[in-house]
């Protein structure tokens, strides 16, 4: 009875408490915002997937409940997003007609495979796979995607004339070589102008709307005013915004070529999404579980993949407004996708004037933006290597498949880290000169210009860094240059206490240099290695044969214990009497060499 008891407050402590009247009120006005941003988005980004505009509309509804009930964030919105369009439009469109039957079929069913495999890495608990994707390669990625998304946005912004699903190159030769048609690149621009206009001198107002209200009034003024030459190319009539029940339907033998899609896709959807739940989580204070977030965000896709929605994930674009409009939980999403359907059935007349111009000069303001010059200027100050992988990421962006990019870009960062954990740093330590209080100061021999010279005996070397198969060379080299020298200090005190992790490589490693030592007539010695060096090396046996009395909890121990091993007739001619025991050296216990 207890037992139930208990197991029955702890399911209820993890439910949420049923939210008061200010919070619901407080979360209606939320969603109304969210709702009334995401109809130029939403149509934005379908024409950006290559998908006709209701499908942006459809994908802002079902996944934003699902993901909001199901997920750990209080205030992230999904939905639609530009680099889920842009992905799924450069993977899609070599397998179907852009905007066709075919293409829409092949859209919904990558969505359920999406779903599927981010749901699977919820529930294996592999929410730290995206820690792997690093920032650097997600920066180069979005800027790459930034670039596609403002080359595409041309078509419509300059009115070119091109076959359904062109290319970015095909777009660019276009761009070159026809004549811009006037009405459409004047809507363009004023749209562009006025939203931009308005993010930068009233930051939180409802700048696209705002512009595409604007773009739509100037297409209207033409339509009305201008010559024939000047007319733009409507939205047209929208269909309902509440998403029809319709299962894909795709041939099976289309299906592993698919599934290779949906993997790219669901890296790219998991990285954007644990990224954003973060950076909202930083600003509410609340704690993110990356494996809810992936079970949530896979439930709203395989949901909606049924329900004619296209791949979603987290929305920075609506979940930083959320935040800020005042919402206390997921009611706000839930709010805000609830709306998205009477809005729509009340302004589907003004929706069917929207020009696509006007939604160009949009793409063109979020590629912009998604640009982040700020960010590029610090990792050029920061690191000059990592701005070379961020270039690369976004080289490979522009010039192939979106998911090989983010491969690259990921695999390039994880090589860098590789490179910089191969060569563990590896210090001589010594003794400065007296301060007043007389004490000598441990430092680094080579950042010290008045170092005390070294023990022509003992080597004092601190290693910072893990000693794995990828380090394992370097070190090596290391350690056999430093007995190459001219005359080696045949013993060697190790420093251990940065060495943070040592595989079956580096325990071998340490057993060669052991012996190297006592075949020397010296002998290896550590101060404070950690806990799991000490437990790989008790399974190794290479505790044993080094032996429990060549480990030393501190230096000053150390150092007294292996003074009187060192040898007596060298101690005997020695100047340097660096340490503090040379003044009883060479003692009775001092062997001979």
């Amino acid at each position: 009875m207890l037992q139930r008891r208990r197991f029955t407050a702890s399911v209820r402590s993890r439910l949420p408490a049923f939210p008061s009247t200010d919070d619901l009120r407080a979360d209606a006005l939320a969603g109304l915002l969210g709702a009334v941003l995401v109809l130029p988005q939403g149509i934005a980004f379908a024409t950006l997937a290559g998908l006709p505009p209701q499908y942006g509309l459809y994908s802002a509804v079902v996944p934003c409940i699902v993901a909001a009930l199901a997920g750990s964030s209080r205030h992230v919105v999904s939905g639609p997003t530009n680099a889920n369009s842009l992905a799924l439009f450069a993977m899609l469109a070599p397998l179907a007609a852009v905007g066709s039957p075919a293409y829409v079929e092949l859209a919904l069913a990558v969505t359920v495979l999406v779903g599927l495999l981010q749901f699977a890495t919820g529930a294996l608990r592999l929410g730290s796979v995206a820690n792997f994707i690093s920032p650097t390669a997600l920066l180069g990625f979005t800027a790459g995607a930034a670039l596609l998304i403002v080359v595409h946005a041309l078509k419509d912004a300059l009115g070119l004339t091109l076959p359904p699903g062109p290319s970015a190159g095909a777009v660019l030769q276009a761009a070159f070589s026809q004549a811009p048609q006037p009405g459409a690149l004047l809507v363009a621009l004023v749209t562009l102008g006025t939203a931009a206009g308005l993010r930068h001198h009233r930051r939180g107002s409802p700048f696209m709307l705002a512009g595409l209200a604007v773009g739509t009034a100037l297409a209207a003024l033409l339509a009305h005013l201008a010559p024939a030459a000047w007319h733009v190319r409507l939205l047209g009539a929208l269909p309902s915004a509440l998403p029809p029940f319709h299962p894909p339907a795709v041939a099976p033998e289309q299906l592993p070529q698919l599934l290779g899609i949906a993997a790219a896709l669901t890296v790219v959807a998991l990285a954007q999404s644990i990224a954003i739940a973060k950076v909202v989580a930083a600003r509410s204070g609340q704690r993110i579980d990356a494996n809810r977030e992936f079970l949530g965000q896979g439930l709203s896709n395989l949901v909606g993949g049924f329900f004619s929605c296209y791949v979603s994930c987290g929305s920075l674009n609506r979940s930083l407004p959320n935040l800020e409009a005042g919402a206390r939980g997921p009611l706000a999403a839930v709010f805000s996708a609830l709306l998205v359907i009477p809005l729509v059935a009340m302004s589907a007349p003004l929706l069917a004037l929207i020009p696509f111009a006007a939604i160009a000069g949009l793409l063109v303001l979020v590629g912009f933006t998604l640009l982040d010059l700020p960010r590029w200027r610090h990792l050029r100050r920061a690191s000059r290597s990592e701005l070379a992988v961020a270039l690369i990421t976004l080289a490979a962006t522009v010039s192939v498949r979106l998911e090989i990019a983010v491969l690259i870009g990921s695999a390039l960062s994880l090589g860098l880290y590789l490179h910089r954990t191969s060569r563990p740093a590896m210090r001589t330590m010594g003794f400065n000169l007296p301060r007043e209080d007389g004490h000598r100061p441990f430092v680094v021999v080579e950042h010290t210009a008045d170092a005390l010279p070294e023990c022509p005996q003992l080597k004092l070397l601190r290693m910072e860094g893990s000693v794995y198969f990828g380090a394992t060379a370097h070190v090596a080299d290391r350690l056999q240059a430093l007995r190459d020298a001219g005359q080696p200090q045949k013993h060697l005190l190790v420093m251990a206490k940065s060495m943070n992790f040592i595989d079956v490589a580096g325990a071998e490693l340490w057993r060669q240099e052991l012996r190297a030592r006592r075949a020397l007539g010296g002998d290896l010695y550590f101060h404070r290695p950690r806990p799991p060096v000490l437990a790989q090396w008790r399974r190794d046996g290479f505790l044993d044969e080094l032996g429990a009395d060549h480990v030393y909890p501190d230096k000053r121990r150390a150092i007294a214990a292996i003074t009187h091993r060192l040898d007596c007739d060298t101690c005997r001619r020695c100047t340097v009497r660096v340490f503090q025991e040379c003044a009883e050296l060479p003692g009775p216990g001092c062997r001979r060499g």
